[in-house]
């Protein structure tokens, strides 16, 4: 059994996971999850701005404190799309590196199959398509987890995401007009129809859609005015295609302060959980389906069971291996 922890800085949340992990099973110890909004005005700039970096940096140092005390033997760290876009992204790593971190920044396929491995680990045998609905990126994932392995059939990673629909098309009015969200929903539209044609999601017809990530888990929070958030009320909850529609437009109608005052919403996510619900509902659209199921079994899930393979010097199923550092 090996213990290992793992830190995950996307675009608007960087996320703990402490977890046991032997053979293919994963027993969470501790999970946090923080809004740090690393690619704050990255639109707009194409950097990261140093106050985003240095929230980052606080947070991470809070992770590590938690991690020192955890009795994990080994830790890993990964970023995705904000700073696989902002030209400023070595600064990050450096800091990070000063802490005794091997940061990985991973590529938006590795990223998915990552989430994919996390979440299939509750549909064994099933042939489902994975979202992982994140700030700057959707990841997507065909495949199937059976007995005989992993079997990805597709991966690949789409620039849509909750702060990157939010800073290009929502942040002018407040709320915004129906003119902007059109233009919301038509930016979402154009990568996901591709992606369903390119990948024939129609002809291979999937089982389940399965979509992860903040703003989904958000939604069903707000659908069900869960105060406190429980986990066990979200995890494996459906949602159909006239919910999320009824959700976008419900948050469409309200302005950012509106939104904070929202049960079951985190203050700090209302100003771009409109630009998530427009990516979901986009992406049933174009995918065809009329139900989604959540899943928080994400990215962590999967890179705990990479990050323990590398430990015993064993293959991983996606065919990458996250860089570890010791605990000490």
């Amino acid at each position: 059994m090996e213990r290992v922890a793992c830190i995950d800085i996307g675009t608007v949340t960087c996320r703990l996971a402490v977890a046991e992990v032997e053979g293919d099973g994963v027993q969470r110890l501790a999970k946090s999850s923080t809004i740090c909004n690393l690619g704050q005005d990255l639109t707009a700039t194409g950097r990261i701005c140093d106050e985003a970096r240095d929230r980052v940096l606080a947070c991470v140092d809070q992770y590590l404190a938690t991690i020192a005390t955890s009795g994990a033997r080994a830790a890993c760290c990964t970023l995705t799309s904000a700073a696989r876009d902002a030209s400023n992204s070595g600064e990050l790593l450096s800091a990070l590196e000063g802490r005794g971190l091997r940061p990985m920044v991973i590529p938006g396929e590795v990223e998915g199959s990552l989430t994919f491995l996390g979440v299939a680990q509750d549909f064994p045998g099933q042939r489902i398509l994975v979202a992982d609905n994140g700030g700057g990126s959707t990841e997507l994932a065909l495949g199937t987890l059976s007995r005989d392995g992993l079997d990805l059939e597709a991966v690949r990673s789409e620039n849509v995401g909750c702060r990157r629909i939010t800073e290009r098309f929502l942040s002018a009015g407040d709320p915004p007009s129906p003119d902007d969200i059109a233009a919301a929903r038509a930016f979402a539209d154009g990568p996901f129809a591709a992606a369903a044609a390119e990948e024939r999601i129609a002809q291979r017809r999937p089982a389940r859609l399965v979509v992860t990530g903040g703003t989904v888990t958000s939604l069903v929070a707000i659908e069900k005015r869960l105060q406190p958030y429980d986990p066990r009320q979200v995890h494996l909850a459906n949602l159909s295609r006239t919910q999320v529609e009824g959700l976008v437009t419900k948050l469409a109608s309200m302005t950012v302060a509106q939104r904070r005052e929202l049960p079951g919403l985190q203050p700090k996510r209302a100003s771009v959980i409109l630009g998530g619900a427009v990516a979901i509902a986009e992406l049933m659209a174009q995918t065809g389906f009329d139900e989604l199921t959540v899943s928080e079994s994400d990215l962590l899930f999967g890179l705990s069971l990479c990050a323990a393979a590398a430990m015993r010097d064993d293959q991983t199923s996606v065919g990458w291996k996250p860089l570890l550092a010791p605990v000490w």
